[in-house]
């Protein structure tokens, strides 16, 4: 998990390179919640910023780069003789939470 933490963090940093008209907002911190279940994975990406404007867009930016490096770093294990995936994918991503605090 470690490696989608790393991956999620500098996707997240670049943020504004990846999706046009992104606002450049420094980010302060990034913590993660995984779930590793049977037959499914669930993350959390938590962002904190202190910019006028939300993280919502950095945090699902973080989430799907962490997935989509544990579907790399595992993919073999379910392809098939056909070189596909016919039962992993990535579903349900969506901000969970929001919050905003007034700074003095």
């Amino acid at each position: 998990m470690i490696v989608g933490e790393i991956a999620a963090i500098n996707s997240i940093k670049i943020t504004p390179q990846i999706i046009p008209l992104c606002h450049q907002i420094p980010i302060k911190k990034v913590s993660f919640d995984t779930e590793i279940k049977e037959d499914y994975i669930q993350v959390y990406v938590s962002v904190t910023t202190i910019a006028q404007t939300g993280v919502e867009i950095e945090a699902i930016v973080g989430v799907t780069t962490f997935l989509n490096v544990i579907w790399d770093m595992t993919k073999y294990l379910e392809k098939d003789e056909n070189g596909q995936y016919p039962t992993t994918k990535i579903t349900d991503i969506h901000v969970t939470k929001k919050t905003k605090q007034q700074l003095n």
